[in-house]
């Protein structure tokens, strides 16, 4: 039995197929020409071009690559974020796992949660207080490897929460559980005005507001995660000579 992500992917495969034949098509009667004569300059059948065009075929990059030639016109192929990655971090279950522990009660938390606009995405841990108007949407990262773009997006999808029925009236926070590692602390120190700017919280306050059955979340705080082999524990302070957070 097809998984969801695979039902998901055969579907949208099925609409870009489709997308892609019209584009075509229109290109070639804008251009004023025949299905033969276009099919026979990128060298492949009438029968061919017309099943592309019809959304039934699956051409590949070079046939592809020859019809937009034939067309005068320039192929672009590209990759680009918007649910998010499916194959997970391995150490995010742990990190999850650890600020769960510390909790107090008054957090109900959701996994996995996607927003739609003004951009698409899935934030790993929201946390809503049943006794305040906080939500706090959490990303979970063991490292980071593109800053500013990990960044903006949290930001992003932070604001995406908040445009979901039933988040109009809740502040919406934001936190970064990062792993303790040298190489995430080295990168933190490198660029103190760029995690300050993103994360201006109180790594202490944040921690109690988490902790503690009353208090509100911090507008975005960094709080450390320590990662060991079986076990993940979340610092009630930035580690030390790491000031982003004091």
């Amino acid at each position: 039995m097809a998984t969801v992500h695979v039902r998901e992917t055969r579907s949208r495969h099925r609409q870009q197929l489709r997308g892609l034949g019209d584009e075509l098509r229109q290109l070639r009667e804008d251009a004023g020409r025949s299905q033969r004569a276009v099919a026979a300059a990128a060298g492949i059948s009438q029968g061919y071009l017309s099943k592309i065009e019809a959304g039934i075929a699956s051409p590949s990059l070079r046939v592809l690559r020859f019809v937009s030639a034939a067309l005068g016109a320039d192929l672009s192929v590209r990759s680009f974020p918007s649910t998010g990655p499916r194959i997970r971090d391995r150490l995010q279950v742990r990190m999850e796992q650890a600020a769960l522990e510390i909790a107090h009660p008054r957090w109900r938390p959701d996994l996995e949660v996607p927003v739609y606009r003004p951009v698409r995405g899935v934030i790993d841990l929201v946390l809503h207080d049943q006794t305040g108007p906080d939500a706090v949407a959490s990303e979970v990262h063991s490292g980071l490897r593109r800053v500013e773009q990990q960044i903006r997006w949290a930001s992003e999808k932070a604001d995406a929460l908040a445009a979901l029925p039933g988040y109009e009236r809740r502040r919406v926070a934001r936190l970064l559980l990062l792993r303790n590692t040298a190489a995430n602390r080295a990168l933190v120190r490198a660029a103190p005005h760029v995690f300050r700017s993103a994360y201006p919280g109180r790594a202490a306050d944040a921690f109690e507001a988490l902790t503690g059955p009353t208090g509100q979340f911090p507008q975005a705080s960094l709080l450390w995660v320590d990662v060991e082999a079986n076990r993940a524990r979340v610092l009630p302070r930035p580690p030390r000579g790491v000031a982003v957070g004091r």
